[in-house]
């Protein structure tokens, strides 16, 4: 007797790839093609990306994961003596297992509010710095690190990021953006951040993939060319760099191709909204306003182990109340037979 199938709502990559992915890949499988990142499917998705960013000199690299991705680039961004800022709830802050600390730079945490760094904070802290006679012992706030979606599926708006961006400049930092979970940002009812307001705004971001309907790969955009000098080194040396680069460069070929990316996360954005009114129905707290494919809850021990054992959810963290924090993910597959389930188990 096998145990019933519980339903996937642990992370946006517990599936493979969008079909059409799976079918420009079989069909280019026997192609003989150059290596990393050289061949003609990169160089065709990087002008894809850079039309669709309104960046047409961006360096754009392919990248084989998100913690890669992060720790090549903010590697890549930081002087020696600098450090990278960031939200205490951010990505490198906690589940990236100190990447950045392993490449010898500290990530400097700020208070976050719904996952979001506030411009004011950054200034403050680089004011700071800049004030204090005993600077040079101290490690200089440098890069400034947000995501796009945030940790907790929350967005940034033009007029955060443009005051971010504000910040920054002040002080003679750079701005760079994860965007592990992008595709689900863009297609967000309400975002006003599109891709040509990142490429003007920050001085580095990435486009996720491997949660956004390919089997892996990110790219890195660079809006101004010459960045980060020898970046393609920087990835080599950090063992980033995928041979079979095409893998990567068909991927997000498919992904841009038609506009593709674009439209891959209205359906994950509109089941979370489903699950997150069901919670809400139920009486469930939700710790953070549902704005994309993520959805935070707040359970009792009892409801807890009841969902647990009919859905496969992520633990978050214990609440002071004894309660447990989870996640709900939707993704681009995400089946309305799996949310309709869900919403019929939270009603009972």
């Amino acid at each position: 007797m096998t145990a019933e199938k519980r339903l996937p709502f642990a992370s946006d990559y517990q599936q493979g790839a969008h079909p059409r992915i799976l079918e420009r890949l079989a069909a280019a499988n026997m192609e003989a093609n150059a290596g990393y990142g050289t061949d003609v499917h990169s160089e065709h998705a990087r002008e894809f990306i850079r039309d669709a960013c309104g960046a047409p000199q961006a360096e754009v690299h392919f990248l084989v994961g998100g913690t890669q991705a992060n720790a090549v680039t903010i590697d890549a961004l930081l002087a020696p003596w600098q450090g990278v800022v960031a939200a205490d709830s951010g990505h490198v802050s906690v589940h990236e297992a100190g990447a950045i600390e392993a490449c010898g730079h500290k990530v400097i945490q700020l208070p976050e509010r719904d996952g979001k760094l506030g411009a004011a904070d950054v200034d403050a802290l680089a004011t700071s710095w800049e004030q204090d006679e005993n600077r040079d012992h101290m490690v200089m706030p440098g890069p400034v690190y947000i995501s796009q979606p945030t940790e907790y599926g929350t967005l940034y708006s033009l007029e955060e990021l443009t005051a971010l961006r504000t910040a920054c400049d002040a002080h003679g930092m750079r701005l760079y953006v994860d965007g592990a979970r992008l595709a689900y940002a863009l297609s967000a009812l309400g975002n006003d951040v599109t891709l040509p307001d990142l490429a003007h705004l920050t001085d580095a971001f990435y486009i996720g993939g491997t949660k956004c309907g390919a089997l892996l790969g990110e790219a890195v955009v660079f809006p101004k060319p010459g960045t980060c000098p020898h970046f393609f080194t920087l990835v080599k040396q950090h063992g980033a760099l995928l041979a079979k680069g095409m893998v990567a460069g068909i991927q997000f070929e498919t992904l841009f191709d038609e506009g593709l990316y674009l439209r891959i996360g209205t359906k994950a954005v509109e089941q979370a909204g489903r699950i997150a009114h069901a919670l809400d129905d139920a009486g469930c707290e939700l710790l953070h306003p549902q704005q994309t494919n993520q959805v935070f809850v707040a359970l009792d021990e009892k409801r807890y182990a009841t969902l647990s054992a009919r859905v496969e959810m992520s633990f978050w963290e214990r609440l002071a109340d004894g309660r447990t924090a989870v996640r709900l993910a939707t993704s681009w597959a995400s089946s309305d037979e799996d949310v309709d389930a869900l919403v019929a188990l939270l009603r009972d």
